[in-house]
């Protein structure tokens, strides 16, 4: 059985992994796509998954490419599906990437409100789960076989991993970069207390990555 992981978890030195107000015209909030311009926008992995030539080939874009290695299957927040609230209003929103999602495996997307599946080009199955974090996992486990399973956020989903325990690693990508508003990561949250330690810290120019790990992983 593989990993249960976070990976490449974008975060701003005080301590948001989201800006405020995410609507159609800011996924990442208002404000909040310096996190990965400051960075991740400029490595090679990047550019490749959105079908570009040249990027860096640095610390930051190895960090990248790991973070894509072994995976099986993704669980992912509904915001981290769409913008939209509330029920469905109709089955036109497929996700913000187009017809070809970066994911690749089946991807189970939490939510209130049902949904058909959704069977994307490149491999990518959005699965729609309403049970909550431990049916997700279930049926994340279910189809990754020996590989890991990628927790890729919102905030509140990875807040949720790490209270439950079922997080094994969560490695945190830190730029220069202030928010001032949004999604605390941590707030309330006593990460020794769950059992949870700093295994490795490195630097680029551009962001700290530091990885936290559940002990008993």
């Amino acid at each position: 059985m593989g990993k249960v992981r976070t990976s490449v978890f974008m975060v701003s030195i005080d301590g948001f992994g989201a800006a405020p107000r995410q609507s159609l015209d800011n996924p990442f909030g208002e404000g909040g796509l310096a996190l990965p311009a400051s960075w991740y926008f400029q490595t090679r992995t990047f550019r490749q998954m959105i079908g570009q030539d040249g990027g860096t080939t640095d610390l930051d874009d190895e960090i990248a490419r790991k973070a894509m290695d072994n995976i099986g299957a993704w669980i992912l927040g509904r915001n981290m599906f769409g913008p939209i609230r509330g029920p469905w209003p109709d089955h036109s929103w497929k996700g913000w990437w187009g017809d070809n999602p970066p994911y690749h495996t089946p991807t189970f997307v939490l939510t209130h409100h049902a949904r058909p599946d959704i069977e994307m080009e490149g491999g990518t199955t959005f699965n729609f789960v309403t049970g909550g974090i431990v049916a997700a996992l279930e049926r994340a486990r279910a189809v990754a076989g020996d590989k890991d399973i990628r927790v890729g956020g919102g905030v509140s989903v990875v807040r949720q991993f790490l209270q439950a325990r079922l997080l094994d690693e969560l490695q945190l990508a830190l730029p220069p970069v202030l928010l001032g508003a949004g999604e605390s990561l941590f707030a309330g949250i006593d990460l020794p207390a769950l059992g949870y330690a700093v295994v490795r810290h490195v630097a680029s120019p551009h962001a700290t990555h530091v990885t936290i790990a559940r002990k008993s992983a």
